[in-house]
């Protein structure tokens, strides 16, 4: 269990929100890297998987197909779900404006 912090509007004072389950998984390789892996949840495959790979790139006989097998796709990916999200908030945004009587 981890304890979930927030923050009224994105800025005052932390507090804790409540509690939520996580797994955290350390394996290390026979030629020596040692690999962590964090998910939250209790999914035990993905959170050995995220290690396996944080030990991998360690290495750097793997550092570099990881870095273009793994990484820069899961970034393109990333993107693209940003500029989507990005597109459908700012399909919704509101313009507020004051007009001055007078003038």
């Amino acid at each position: 269990m981890v304890m979930v912090k927030a923050k009224i509007g994105g800025e005052g004072a932390a507090f804790n929100m409540g509690e939520m389950t996580a797994t955290r998984t350390v394996i290390q390789l026979d030629s020596g890297e040692m690999g962590y892996g964090y998910t939250a949840g209790r999914d035990k495959d993905k959170a050995i998987t995220i290690a396996v790979i944080d030990a991998c790139y360690q290495n750097p006989l793997w550092t570099s197909l990881i870095e273009t097998k793994l990484l820069q796709p899961l970034r393109v990916i990333k993107a693209e779900e940003c500029a989507k999200h990005r597109e459908k908030v700012d399909s919704t945004k509101v313009n507020f404006f004051t007009m001055v009587r007078g003038e």
